[in-house]
């Protein structure tokens, strides 16, 4: 019989962020396969671990990907651990969980903590509705072209970022969103000197240029609200005349009276604003 592939949350900062099944888990495996082993290593010698270790990262994964699967298939199980927080996210334990299933292995998860949604839920914008974009693309063009894919995003969203990146992404942030868009950039999460700084864009941009970026960034930008679609919307008719906006209602079909209040609607107006133009100008 197959072993099993765990999947198992470690702390993106503070060590007590662990569970107790992962710990038992980590454990009782029969290896662990580690994103970095260096890295992996602290936290086992924390807690006393002593199972043995393996490397599993994006720059080994294809090589190495179907040799751990091999051993699962022999009946070993093996924990997947990232450097921090969940596996599978923003990182290659997902090429890992794809192989397993399309040769039948069994997958499961010991859940615990996560960037994404500490920054998030910290952030004090909506969280109703969010999308994770994790890390943007390197190369320029790429990035933009994303983030315009983003512009009329209606959800929050929840970027990764380095350092030594912050500033340029912010940059294009502001380009694509606004400067005004809100914001959150969350760094050193769960630590001794965790912080969570909401402002604007422009306003983020403008502090990390005078305070040099320190540690991994969670940034989470508010969506594009309804209220600014509307305003946009409503610039846009300002620029075609009340005949004309009529005229195009009238086209399609639409009483005199149904096309009156569409228009109204359209332009934020009363109804008898519209009315009283065309009395006027009849």
């Amino acid at each position: 019989m197959a072993g099993t592939l765990y999947l198992c949350a470690t702390p993106i900062g503070n060590l007590d962020d662990i569970t107790l099944r992962t710990l038992k888990l980590l454990e009782s495996a029969d290896v662990i396969a580690a994103e970095d082993t260096r890295n992996t290593l602290k936290l086992l010698n924390h807690y006393e671990i002593k199972t043995p270790m393996t490397s599993y990262h994006e720059h080994n994964k294809a090589g190495k990907g179907p040799v751990l699967l091999e051993r699962l298939q022999k009946g070993e199980n093996i924990a997947l651990v990232t450097d921090a927080g969940m596996p599978g996210i923003s990182d290659p334990g997902a090429d890992l969980v794809r192989l397993c299933h399309a040769a039948g292995v069994p997958v499961t998860a010991a859940p615990g903590a996560s960037a994404a949604v500490t920054a998030l839920v910290l952030s004090g914008l909506d969280t109703r509705r969010f999308v994770f974009e994790g890390f943007l693309p390197p190369e320029k063009k790429e990035r933009r072209e994303i983030l315009r894919t983003l512009e009329r995003e209606h959800r929050t969203m929840v970027f990764y970022e380095a350092p030594h990146r912050l500033l340029d992404t912010l940059e294009e942030l502001c380009g694509v969103f606004g400067a005004e868009r809100q914001t959150a950039a969350a760094r050193e999460l769960t630590k001794k000197f965790e912080e969570v700084r909401r402002d604007t864009l422009g306003g983020q941009l403008a502090y990390f240029r005078e305070h040099a970026p320190k540690g991994e960034f969670v940034l989470v930008c508010a969506g594009f609200s309804l209220e600014e679609q509307r305003h946009e919307e409503q610039q846009g008719w300002a620029q075609v005349s009340i005949e004309e906006h009529m005229a195009r209602y009238l086209a399609q079909g639409m009483g005199e009276k149904e096309a009156m209040k569409q228009t109204a609607k359209d332009r934020g107006v009363p109804k008898r604003e519209i009315y009283q133009y065309l009395k006027k100008n009849d």
